[in-house]
């Protein structure tokens, strides 16, 4: 998966969130761009395309990043990229937060479909479809484009946005981890779908885009397991996470990182036992931030009202 720190050229800033451009999505750029030369008149048209395509994969990612900083998570980063785009969002970790912030994005391409159907009906109507021929072929392909990132977005295989919308449904029922290893089980058997799509078509797009889907899938089933083994362990009371409201788990889940050793943060108060390395910070292991153990234990006992 790109980073932003991984060959992507940062372009600007938003409400907060910073948007990439990888490398890789020049050459693909370009290979595009030359693929379909012949569908206009002139080369810009065929820039102008692919610009449109960026333009919307954009509005779809920000979706999700502005929905998920709206109920209070962090989503500092998107990173565009041939197989499309990656908004780092960081919900709270509620259902309700969850989704909402991964249905936003594919709402943008709903609230597309109608401005650019009217968009349409007017140059049909007006004459500019015989009038400027690039420019309706250009608006259709564009309707095209939208209607097909919907689509297949909207599929429900992990981690795709169908896939998590699943997954934030189930959570209401089955739980946080159980949601997440039903959503992933799903998710292998699309995937198998896609892969089997991807030879019979000899697609390398499609073959690279389902290995990428495949191994997210197995991050999120390794972080099902994970979540469900958590479950299991007794909880130290007097400390809870500032962030989900947590108690952390009792027993050596944490590793120094100076002699490699695990160790209880918490019996210790953050002090590694075996080589006295101390720690400013102390990770959740349900949410992943980190927090002093100051405002673990503060966040234990709120102050009264």
């Amino acid at each position: 998966m790109p980073s932003a720190s991984q060959g992507s050229l940062r372009l600007f800033r938003f409400k907060g969130v910073d948007l990439f451009l990888h490398w890789s999505w020049f050459l693909f750029a370009a290979y595009e761009i030359n693929y379909r030369s012949r569908t206009y008149s002139s080369f810009t048209w065929n820039i102008l395309e692919y610009l449109s395509l960026f333009l919307i994969v954009m509005l779809h990612e920000f979706g999700h990043a502005l929905a998920c900083r709206q109920v209070g998570g962090r989503a500092n980063q998107i990173v565009l990229w041939p197989m499309g785009g990656i908004a780092f969002v960081d919900p709270p970790p509620r259902p309700g937060a969850t989704l909402w912030s991964i249905a936003a994005g594919p709402l943008v391409n709903v609230a597309l479909v109608p401005i650019l159907l009217v968009l349409g009906i007017l140059y049909r109507s007006l004459g500019w479809a015989a009038a400027m021929p690039n420019a309706y072929v250009l608006l259709e392909t564009v309707q095209f484009i939208n209607l097909l990132l919907l689509k297949f977005n909207m599929l429900p295989i992990y981690p795709l946005d169908g896939g998590q919308i699943l997954r934030s449904l189930l959570w209401f029922v089955l739980g946080r981890a159980r949601s997440l290893m039903t959503a992933t089980i799903l998710g292998f058997v699309g995937v198998a779908g896609l892969i089997l799509l991807a030879f019979l078509r000899q697609s390398i797009w499609l073959g690279a885009l389902s290995v990428f889907i495949l191994m997210n899938c197995w991050s999120g089933l390794q972080h099902a397991r994970a979540l469900l083994r958590l479950a299991k362990v007794p909880r130290r009371q007097g400390y809870a996470c500032p962030w989900c409201k947590a108690a952390p788990p009792l027993g050596n889940f944490w590793t120094c990182a100076q002699c490699h050793q695990p160790f209880d943060t918490f019996q210790t108060q953050a002090v590694c036992p075996h080589c006295s390395a101390q720690y400013p910070v102390t990770q959740c292991l349900d949410c992943g931030r980190a927090h002093p153990i100051t405002a673990w234990t503060a966040a234990a006992f709120p102050p009264l009202k």
